[in-house]
């Protein structure tokens, strides 16, 4: 069964980048999209036994504060 799909811009650190293209290069086998690893990651994450929006709160300052 196919879901419904929404498409939004966003802006990452040119180091993330980095860092989900050479996801995507190493995967090259399965033809995959930089938006396809992003939705994979997300699932997982989404997936996970944690506290989703405190999780994302925490981090959020971190990286503010630049300690992430």
């Amino acid at each position: 069964m196919r879901e419904d799909k929404t498409s939004f811009g966003i802006r990452i650190r040119e180091d993330l980048t980095k860092e989900l293209d050479k996801i995507v290069d190493e995967s090259e086998y399965l033809d995959v999209s930089r938006s396809e690893v992003v939705e994979a990651i997300l699932i997982a994450y989404f997936q996970s036994d944690v506290n989703h929006g405190e999780r994302v709160r925490e981090l959020v300052i971190k990286k503010r504060k630049g300690k992430l």
